[in-house]
């Protein structure tokens, strides 16, 4: 079994597909610009058209809902990484 085969087998996904992510934060401005421009760092394909947004019931919360182009483990490893670090994404899914 090759390296890329095994690869395959761990992994539910199968790449390249559309992939959605579910991030959480604050209701404040320049969220969903700061997520949009994460999500186009990994996926330049990114159409942010495709965003759906979700208050929480008091509106101080904002869910956003991004679907990216997932062509590899590493790619939505990595993009999980700088979402979380970002100072204004509380959760991501």
């Amino acid at each position: 079994m090759t390296q890329n085969t095994a690869s395959r087998q761990d992994s539910l996904i199968e790449y390249p597909s559309l992939f959605p992510i579910k991030v959480m934060g604050a209701n404040v401005d320049g969220f969903v610009h700061a997520v949009t421009q994460i999500a186009r760092r990994f996926d330049p394909d990114f159409d942010a058209a495709t965003i759906e947004l979700r208050d929480s019931k008091a509106g101080n919360y904002l869910g956003i809902t991004i679907t990216v182009t997932a062509t590899s483990r590493q790619q939505l490893d990595d993009l999980y990484r700088a979402l979380t670090s970002h100072e204004l994404v509380k959760v991501v899914l």
